[in-house]
């Protein structure tokens, strides 16, 4: 059985920018301070939700950095750091561990739609040169590239090769992955939405969006899961189901970083070539986080 980096909800934090679009780091810092207060089990940096296909080297390792020293040990700390290169994902994840990060979220590569085998290569091939648990992130509506649960369990017997953020939609799919890998791969959910369905069949947790708003509310949420209080999860889940649907509403990290600044969160703008919110949704958004007494 492999240890398992985290149980219950981490954030994927998002990156503030400046008004010069910048990384913010001082605000970066406050707000790993904000969501460690608000009792979330783990953080997820460079994320998708985190800008991380805007990044460039330096700003990467940098943020990456900052998280580390503003944690201090607390919760764990995930570095993204996959790519569609696989020297490169293995070059970025030396330098997150050398920086102090407990673990990795490596997305599947993207655009060059590898196969099975390919997908089974490339992690290998990574896990085979880094000292650090992997989580694989598998989102094919972002990458084109779906993993199979029989990829899952090659996968699963590497290792470093220690859990799966699965955000393919599949719930069947999921069912199969834990059945097929049982302890050896952990399995969180990608989408707040299904974090109670999945975590019903065995997940242990979810890598959250809407955590970056609500950290207190999706820990429980997920604590409630971990607890076998479904009635409660789902209570919550459904309480809160158009506001995850509207962190949906255009691609995030847009609506996102949207209702942080409508909270006074001071998260500034998505970096091109990602663009604000349209009047209507803007609109709609501001409308929901209002009836939630968030604004």
């Amino acid at each position: 059985m492999k240890k398992c980096i985290f149980e219950g909800c981490a954030t994927a934090i998002v990156t503030p920018m400046n008004s010069d679009g910048t990384v913010n780091e001082q605000r970066f810092k406050e707000l790993v301070e904000e969501q460690i207060k608000g009792g979330i089990d783990a953080l997820v940096v460079c994320g998708t939700t985190g800008e991380s296909a805007v990044l460039n080297h330096a700003e990467h390792v940098k943020v990456i950095e900052l998280a580390v020293q503003q944690n201090a040990g607390r919760v764990p700390i995930i570095a993204g750091t996959g790519s569609n290169d696989t020297a490169y994902a293995v070059e970025l994840s030396k330098e997150a561990i050398a920086l102090g990060a407990d673990a990795l979220l490596m997305v599947t590569p993207y655009y060059n739609k590898t196969s099975q085998a390919g997908l089974i290569a490339h992690y290998n091939y990574v896990a085979d040169r880094v000292d650090a648990p992997i989580i694989v992130y598998n989102v094919p509506s972002r990458t084109g590239v779906n993993i199979k649960p029989e990829t899952y369990l090659e996968l699963s017997k590497h290792k470093n090769i220690v859990a799966v953020k699965e955000a393919n939609g599949d719930i069947s799919s999921v069912l199969k992955t834990i059945s097929l890998c049982g302890d050896n791969l952990a399995v969180y959910s990608g989408n707040d939405d299904q974090t109670v369905p999945m975590m019903a069949l065995g997940a242990k947790g979810v890598i959250s969006v809407i955590s970056n708003i609500l950290p207190n509310e999706f820990h429980n949420l997920a604590a409630a899961c971990l607890e076998g209080d479904f009635k409660k999860a789902t209570e919550m889940s459904v309480k809160y189901s158009d506001l995850m649907d509207y962190m949906f509403m255009d691609v995030n990290p847009i609506p996102v970083k949207e209702a942080m600044n409508l909270m006074g969160m001071g998260m500034g703008e998505c970096r091109l070539p990602l663009v604000g919110l349209s009047e209507k949704n803007r609109e709609t958004l501001k409308a929901e986080l209002a009836k939630h007494g968030l604004i």
